[in-house]
């Protein structure tokens, strides 16, 4: 429940903050006020930052490859995502062309720079926030988001294969 609790919250402030920053900018292809890539994300520096204190104790050297790790990783991701939204929803929703080392339209060495250094604030700071707190919220509230986020994927889907 707890992972699933950080996925939704993450999606939704992740959805929010993208909206607040970028004026006339739909955030995400489903519905609902949330956008799972965000939620995703912070799943993959969480499990990527257990896996490395298992294997590197030393802190500073921990957040050293989680920065490098997680900057990879995000960009594949980040990536692929692109490619697949445009691909089957015909939609471009981030263009990193206007960057310095962009790496096609989807993703680009600084955003991959920015995800390493977000992933050690992650690690540092929202991770033991996430663990504090997540486990607060009742469960019906975690199954209610998970049933409405179903609903949602599948309306989008639906909707937009009847498009095609």
């Amino acid at each position: 429940m707890n992972y699933l609790n950080i996925f939704f919250f993450f999606s939704i402030v992740g959805h929010f903050i993208e909206s607040i920053l970028v004026k006339n900018y739909k955030s995400g292809i489903l519905y609902g006020y949330w956008t799972p890539i965000y939620g995703l994300g912070i799943l993959i520096i969480l499990s990527l930052n257990n896996a490395l204190k298992k294997r590197i104790t030393e802190k500073w050297k921990r957040y050293i490859a989680l920065f490098f790790a997680s900057a990879v990783t995000l960009a594949v991701i980040e990536y692929i995502g692109g490619y697949l939204i445009q691909k089957f929803f015909h939609q471009i929703f981030w263009n990193y062309t206007n960057h310095k080392g962009n790496i096609g339209l989807y993703t680009s060495i600084e955003m991959s720079f920015l995800w390493g250094i977000c992933s050690i604030l992650v690690a540092t700071i929202i991770e033991p926030l996430c663990q504090k707190y997540s486990n607060k919220i009742p469960k019906w509230i975690s199954y209610l988001l998970l049933g409405i986020f179903i609903i949602d994927c599948i309306m989008t889907i639906s909707n937009n294969l009847i498009s095609f």
